[in-house]
């Protein structure tokens, strides 16, 4: 119940020596605004990490071939062998719960030698053999025209996506993309469709100067065949595509005649298990996160505790008279709790509307310089906040508990007597 003679009660005890309160007062906010700040500085650095893992399903890995490290049934150690495509079709019957297999191959690289012309100009671009499913595992945004499809898998279309870096390199200015042809090593592709990659993060010069073929075309223009470089693969939600993995390996060992403990003769990249452990990293600076705040915040709210007891002892002979006048320890309690509760939370909330302005600044700052290597967006949720309240208010009765616990014991004719 609303009482206002209690709140003048209290803004009187607090103003009663302003600076005392400031610097007690200075404790809660100095923890809050750290705790607040280091978990907003461990987001940010999770969110600019992770963001190398948002341009692709993560629930994903790549595999390739590798020189075998065993001999088997009369083949030699140090054999190599290729992936073919009946390899693919052969890991989605046999493998359960398996969303995608991506197929792919690659000619040129990025700042490699020129290998794309288009009248009189040139640049070096990778190019992949890819299946349509694969913009599903790499999010891209098509700004023009299409992507890949089946129908040109299937007619091994000599047709091209191509990224905004690839038409920066070989086009003039507001000039028409879409029915134009460039040069791949000699053949001529259609531009059926411009992309950028839908992640701004990472690598996205290289990732905008990639162009996309058919991978039967590119079997049948450069040499390759039903050969397969390297697969893409992508579980089910709710499946780990590293639970999947042994399945997958041991399929293809016995396929290509592999000894089946040879481990090397396979590589992979799992980026569902970097991934993981990405994520368990950052849970665990989060933790020290908040024990370290908690540690700061926990020296702010003993200053407070000190300090009430301090109060009390000087309001002996004030607490004394309403003893005597009916008071009960109730109420006595009630007030050194409230005026406790009152500093915590006044210091704790300014801490946390000081610590927002910061992460505010920091994040204008980085918006203007543009993107930070592994660190983006620091921030903290909503949850976060509620959590900070829930604490300043149980750390602003612990503080007031033991003085107003003291306060109460005192028998009114005792307190009376103290000079």
């Amino acid at each position: 119940m609303f009482s206002k003679d209690r709140w003048d009660e209290i803004l009187e005890a607090l103003n009663a020596n302003k600076f005392r309160t400031l610097l007690t007062a200075f404790g809660v906010f100095w923890g809050i605004t750290i705790l607040v700040l280091l978990l907003a500085l461990t987001n940010g650095l999770k969110n600019g990490v992770t963001a190398d893992f948002s341009g692709f399903a993560t629930n994903s890995m790549f595999m390739w071939t590798q020189g075998t490290s065993m001999p088997y049934k009369g083949l030699p150690k140090g054999r190599y062998f290729n992936y073919k495509i009946d390899d693919v079709a052969a890991i989605k019957a046999e493998v359960p719960n398996i969303r995608y297999v991506s197929p792919r191959n690659s000619l040129g690289g990025y700042n490699g030698a020129n290998n794309v012309t288009r009248g009189t100009k040139t640049g070096a671009f990778e190019i992949m053999g890819d299946y349509p499913e694969y913009i599903n595992q790499q999010p891209m945004d098509i700004l023009q025209g299409r992507f890949l499809s089946y129908s040109d898998i299937q007619t091994k279309r000599k047709i091209c996506v191509i990224g905004t870096g690839v038409v920066r390199g070989l086009y003039d200015k507001d000039e028409d993309v879409l029915g134009s042809y460039i040069k791949v090593n000699g053949v001529n592709f259609l531009v059926v469709g411009t992309f950028k990659m839908s992640n701004s993060q990472g690598d996205g010069e290289q990732d905008a100067s990639t162009i996309y073929i058919p991978f039967t075309t590119f079997g049948q223009a450069f040499n390759r065949g039903d050969q397969v470089g390297w697969m893409a693969i992508t579980a089910e939600d709710g499946t780990s595509i590293t639970s999947l993995k042994q399945q997958i390996f041991d399929l293809m060992k016995s396929r290509h005649t592999v000894h089946p403990d040879d481990d090397r003769a396979i590589g992979n990249f799992d980026l569902s298990e970097q991934f993981a452990r990405v994520n368990g990293l950052f849970s665990i600076l989060s933790f020290v996160g908040y024990f370290v705040g908690f540690l700061v915040l926990a020296s702010g709210i003993i200053g407070i505790n000190n300090i009430m007891l301090i109060v009390v002892q000087e309001r002996t002979k004030e607490i004394g008279v309403r003893r005597a006048l009916g008071a009960t320890p109730w109420m006595i309690k009630g007030q050194i709790l409230q005026e406790s509760l009152i500093l915590t939370i006044l210091s704790g909330m300014v801490g946390v509307s000081f610590s927002a302005m910061i992460i505010w600044v920091m994040n204008s700052i980085l918006d203007s310089a543009g993107p930070v290597d592994n660190f983006a967006n620091p921030s903290v949720s909503l949850q976060v906040v509620f959590s900070a309240i829930i604490m300043l208010t149980v750390s602003g009765l612990l503080a007031g508990l033991i003085p107003a616990s003291r306060a109460t014991k005192m028998k009114p004719v005792d307190a009376l007597r103290i000079e």
